[in-house]
């Protein structure tokens, strides 16, 4: 059965072309400032959680960022770039140049982070140009091959799929498929990769893209920069006063600092190897603040489509190009940065694909009298929708806030500007019935979870994608880094949509703990009419992780242990769609077993 995409609400020209004059974007407001024949390097640095407000070229004395701020001097800035106020909406936007709901992002877990296969991607834009490409770091756009990043344009990858990681330190990692330890702190291995890479494609163009996974929760970071923020004082304090706790933003701030480092040393290989003036380096941010703190007296953090909630830095430097100093003034967005790289860098994006941002390389070079001056960017997450203009906000409750002289969002406005207002409301309404279908029934992810491609015979089904039953429950209440506990019974079980692409015999294992005592239930895996039934023995009960946290980890955050594979069996598998489930028949202890995740591998063999 094919992949259903979600969220594919198509107008006709007549309607396209009168939402385009409505809010001033698309593919017929762009165009390339520069064609580059020489095709310049491209380096994106995203952070992770971490927000406006925590760079020191911005104002904040609480942290020292001396790589971030060098980099912004030495290029261009963007006052008012925006982001989505969650993290797998961004990376989406980032990668297609569209607003996430169209590419069926609805959510940062449980599937629902998957960017739609019919999507093309940055990477497939530049790697179609002749680009060597590789990603190094927190992926967030799905797991399981086709949505792997090594089937989305990336010639190379390391990092992790999921949406957050609860382990930093020797962390296990996906290397281009193979799962691996990492070695050391996460943020300094991704850069580690991301410089070998630079390094091996050195003679030719390339693309690296570095998603850093900090300062997401939970918070730990080498002891050498918690050893200068633990007794820190913070002076500059969030616009919430009271909610701030000091323990937090000195974590968060560590690791900010160990980030600007890992960025240092990536620019510092590009110094070294004499790449500098043809290269474009990008940092962004994919949220607002993870935690209440100093953030420019912005309103609202991660998670609200309020100003503080999606405003994020933009630097982009590219020496003898681009002025040092330079301050772009007019708002922007992530779907900007497909547009605007492709342009720099002379390559054309896919034509099938109609893109929401826009090619703001003319802003970098001073050319500015073309631009729409009535552009609006819209934020959305969970249904609630705001819009920004160059110099209002429309919040997601129909409030409209002058941030020219209140960037705190305190007083509404709407009442004496009502034209104004009820312009934003209806090009909101017009931004739902478009970009979120509303008006033409609910939209159901009813995306399965793709199994047995020859070209990447292993499918992971982590926890976080499995649907529990019976009395079992995850370790923890956010999915994205959890596993399975609290399997009890025979009445239990555990389940996967899935879709098989390839008939063939497929080995199965099991990521698992289990007390000795409790060791030798026995377990049934089922797709359909294909049945495999094995044992959970030997027992494998290693400790809990609990010395990688500089502070307490928050409960929705589950600490972690090291997950053991166990060979089930082999079992042959049809092609189609099917639930895989995993329930146990004989439980002698007290309980099954914990479960991270079960592996499905394409026998090359088919036997």
């Amino acid at each position: 059965m094919a992949m259903m995409a979600v969220h594919r609400v198509r107008r006709d020209a007549a309607m396209r072309f009168a939402w385009v004059l409505l809010i001033g974007v698309g593919a017929t407001a762009a165009s390339a400032w520069e064609a580059r024949p020489d095709h310049p390097n491209v380096v994106v640095l995203l952070a992770d959680d971490s927000g406006w407000g925590d760079l020191g070229i911005h104002g904040n004395t609480n942290v020292t960022t001396p790589n971030l701020d060098a980099l912004a001097r030495a290029g261009a800035t963007f006052d008012a770039f925006f982001v989505c106020p969650v993290c797998s909406p961004t990376r989406a936007e980032f990668l297609t140049g569209r607003y996430h709901p169209r590419g069926g992002v609805r959510g940062v877990s449980t599937g629902q982070e998957r960017l739609d296969l019919d999507e093309r991607t940055i990477a497939e834009v530049f790697q179609r140009a002749g680009y060597a490409t590789g990603a190094f770091g927190k992926w967030h756009n799905g797991t399981q091959w086709p949505y792997h990043p090594l089937a989305r344009g990336f010639d190379a990858y390391y990092g992790f799929t999921s949406g957050h990681w609860g382990e930093y330190f020797d962390p296990p990692l996906d290397d281009n498929g193979a799962f691996v330890r990492g070695k050391g702190f996460v943020s300094d291995d991704f850069a580690d990769h991301a410089m070998e890479f630079i390094e091996r494609n050195r003679t030719k163009p390339f693309f690296c893209y570095v998603p850093f996974n900090v300062p997401h929760s939970p918070y730990c970071v080498p002891a050498e920069y918690w050893d200068r923020y633990r007794n820190k004082p913070i002076s500059m304090r969030g616009a919430d006063g009271p909610r701030e706790s000091i323990e937090e933003t000195r974590a968060v701030l560590a690791m900010v600092e160990n980030m600007d480092w890992n960025v240092g040393r990536i620019l510092n290989k590009i110094n070294e190897l004499d790449l500098a003036e043809n290269t474009i380096v990008v940092y962004f941010s994919d949220n607002g603040p993870n935690t209440v703190r100093w953030n420019g007296g912005m309103k609202g953090r991660k998670g609200t489509t309020d100003e503080g909630g999606v405003r994020s830095p933009l630097l982009i430097r590219w020496p003898g190009r681009i002025e040092a100093g330079t301050r772009v003034e007019a708002i922007s967005g992530a779907i900007d940065l497909l547009p605007t790289l492709a342009a720099l860098c002379g390559i054309a994006p896919f034509p099938d694909r109609p893109l929401d941002g826009l090619d703001t390389s003319p802003l970098l070079f001073g050319k500015q009298r073309a631009w729409p001056s009535d552009r609006m960017i819209f934020s959305h997450w969970a249904g609630r929708v705001s819009c920004r203009t160059q110099r209002y906000r429309l919040d997601d409750r129909g409030r409209l806030f002058d941030l020219q002289s209140d960037p705190g969002q305190k007083t509404d406005v709407a009442e004496g500007r009502r034209e104004t207002a009820e312009r934003l409301r209806d090009a909101v309404a017009a931004w739902r019935a478009d970009v979120l279908g509303e008006g033409s029934g609910p939209a159901r992810d009813d995306r399965p979870y793709p199994v047995g491609y020859a070209e990447f015979p292993v499918t992971a089904l982590p926890a976080r994608d499995g649907v529990p039953h019976g009395g079992v429950r995850r370790s923890a209440a956010a999915p994205n880094c959890s596993y399975f506990v609290n399997w009890t019974t025979a009445d239990d079980k555990i389940t996967w949509e899935i879709e098989v692409k390839s008939a063939g015999a497929y080995d199965v294992d099991l990521y698992y703990t289990c007390p000795d005592a409790d060791a030798g239930s026995t377990v049934e895996l089922s797709v359909r009419d294909a049945r495999l039934v094995g044992r959970v023995a030997p027992g494998w009960d290693p400790p809990l992780i609990a010395d990688q946290d500089v502070i307490p980890r928050p409960p929705v955050e589950s600490t972690m242990k090291e997950f053991r594979p166990l060979r089930l069996g082999t079992v042959r598998l049809e092609s189609g769609r099917g639930v895989c489930a995993l329930r146990a028949i004989e439980v002698p202890g007290r309980q099954v077993m914990d479960l991270r995740m079960v592996v499905l591998t394409l026998r090359a063999d088919g036997r």
